[in-house]
């Protein structure tokens, strides 16, 4: 099984939608990827899980896992609609809540085979996310190289 991970600033514009519904269907069909994990806190991230379930009209067989960076008995989460369950990285159980979110994406890309980003802020943890799932020889689709081209 070959897994997705998404990551990317709070603020996206709606304007990145079809690029990252083409990014979806691309990996899913010419990489074979059946897992894609998105965390909830932002635009993007919406926006990734919108596309998602949208492919999965197309392609039942993939799923869709929501990142949970804190512990679930500590902080509860219900399974969203149309998500096919959440995750909840191991060991994460001593990590402090201010360094959870960024512990959490860094466990994805450790353990995934794609991303899709949306990251062009030179300054931001996406960004640096980015930059380390690339030095990992991860294969990075980078949306943000759009916004920058374009000038979203």
């Amino acid at each position: 099984m070959k897994s997705c991970f998404f990551i990317g600033h709070r603020e996206a514009s709606e304007e990145i939608f079809p690029e990252l519904a083409e990014a979806v269907e691309h990996h899913i069909v010419d990489y074979g990827v059946t897992e894609f994990i998105v965390g909830n806190y932002g635009g993007f991230d919406r926006m990734a899980a919108r596309a998602v379930i949208s492919a999965k009209v197309l392609h039942p067989e993939i799923t869709l896992l929501l990142l949970i960076p804190y512990h679930p008995a500590e902080r509860p989460v219900e399974t969203p609609p149309d998500f096919d369950g959440t995750f909840y990285p191991p060991g994460m159980e001593s990590v402090p809540p201010r360094y959870a979110i960024a512990r959490a994406n860094r466990h994805m890309i450790d353990h995934v085979d794609y991303l899709i980003a949306y990251a062009w802020h030179p300054a931001s943890n996406a960004r640096e996310l980015v930059e380390y799932a690339r030095r990992k020889g991860i294969h990075t689709s980078n949306l943000g190289n759009i916004r920058q081209n374009s000038n979203l």
